[in-house]
């Protein structure tokens, strides 16, 4: 149980305080409701773009890292297709350097025109040694158009295509972060040995002058509902031919996503899953494979991925698959089977946890949802999930037109 108190600011800042006084840090999470699905479809990577510029100096604070470590405090930050979240530790008696600085960068970014430079070309460089140059890099660049006509998750976080980072301007950097970096578009959770009015007092001296304007409106186009299955061919230089079969499901609000992520874990979580142990350890169809659900805030995709051994055809493995998903659909799963993932859901919950970063983390999430005491209740909803539950979900989306199927073909391998 996250026990935690809140207020709002009159500039829109939603703040959240989690006090834990058995440690001896402070955590402040700051959680802009900003993602790669809130871009410009022709200036894409412009999220992640800032994951990096914001740690490159701020209006009145040129270096963001050295006051913090002259503290004793960490930082770091990430990026997805819905939010961009910064978060950093500091001994709890130095928790104000932390709302000094956060605030700083929230107020203003410097926009020094080398400071963009140094970081485009380190987006630039992660774009082509993570996406590019490895190998299976590039599969989202390449499912997500497939599976995705209209929403913005068409487009991966790091974005479309190099070109829209190398032409970004300082113009489209300023424009990005004053629509999207405002108080009244963040959540602010600060945890650890720290007490509301501490808390409440710090951030009306250190938030509450910074100016904003209303949340901004989005206006993200929903994706139709898919009538037909898709299907791509891709030749790579790559160790093995690789299927990836994506079905459009619910996003991480609906009410039927825990049974949609519990049927991920049943199908292909771990060695003991049904793909695993029928297609790897039985039929070797696959040298591995799985099952799971991106948890996008929208509409997202439940995804089955596999390395094929060799000898084996993508067409035969997808015949192999799609066996075992109409025998769910068809039959149903175990009270046995549901009971192990069950527990192994609840298990990582109460992990998770553990270390007040995460508590935090997650409290700042559940909070878009619209009711943060989310965060208390997601065991009580596994929980309630029935066998019923998990056949009703998979006849739903284990539909063949609700598919789009990657075919990635290692170049000179034998199969098709």
């Amino acid at each position: 149980m996250i026990h935690f108190s809140s207020f709002k600011l009159e500039n829109g800042l939603q703040v959240y305080v989690h006090e834990d006084k058995s440690v001896d840090i402070a955590v402040m999470n700051i959680l802009y409701d900003v993602g790669s699905r809130d871009e410009n479809p022709n200036k894409t990577g412009f999220a992640h773009l800032f994951e990096h510029l914001m740690f490159g100096g701020s209006k009145n604070i040129p270096s963001y890292d050295e006051p913090l470590q002259l503290v004793g405090g960490e930082n770091n930050a990430f990026t997805s297709t819905d939010i961009t979240n910064y978060y950093l530790t500091v001994p709890a008696t130095n928790l104000e350097t932390g709302f000094w600085l956060e605030s700083d960068r929230m107020l203003s970014l410097s926009f020094d025109p080398e400071v963009l430079e140094v970081q485009r070309g380190v987006v630039i460089e992660e774009f082509k040694q993570r996406y590019l140059n490895q190998p299976y890099g590039d599969v989202w660049l390449k499912l997500r158009p497939l599976a995705y006509q209209v929403h913005p998750y068409q487009w991966a976080t790091i974005g479309k295509e190099i070109s829209h980072i190398e032409q970004a301007t300082l113009d489209d950097v300023r424009d990005f972060f004053f629509h999207h970096y405002l108080p009244s578009n963040a959540v602010l959770v600060v945890a650890g040995k720290v007490n509301h009015d501490q808390v409440k007092e710090l951030a009306e001296k250190w938030f509450a002058p910074i100016p904003s304007p209303a949340k901004p409106a989005r206006k993200i186009p929903t994706e139709p509902a898919q009538k037909q299955k898709r299907t791509l061919t891709a030749d790579a230089q790559v160790p093995a031919h690789a299927l990836y079969k994506a079905f459009h499901s619910p996003g991480r609000f609906h009410p039927d996503y825990y049974a949609v992520d519990l049927l991920g874990d049943i199908m292909g979580r771990g060695q003991s899953s049904r793909l695993y142990n029928t297609l790897v350890r039985e039929k070797k169809v696959f040298t591995g494979v799985g099952a799971y659900g991106t948890g996008t805030i929208d509409p997202g995709l439940w995804v089955v991925s596999g390395r094929l051994s060799d000898g084996v055809s993508l067409e035969d493995a997808e015949r192999a698959v799609d066996e075992l998903l109409h025998e769910v659909v068809a039959k149903g799963v175990t009270e046995e089977e549901l009971a192990k993932v069950k527990n192994q859901a609840e298990a990582t919950l109460q992990f998770d946890e553990v270390e007040v970063m995460n508590r935090a983390m997650n409290l700042a999430f559940a909070s878009l949802s619209g009711d943060a005491s989310l965060v208390n209740h997601e065991a009580e909803k596994i929980r309630k999930v029935t066998t019923a539950d998990i056949q009703r979900v998979a006849k739903s989306i284990l539909q063949e037109e609700n598919s789009s199927v990657m075919y990635y073909r290692a170049s000179g391998k034998k199969g098709s």
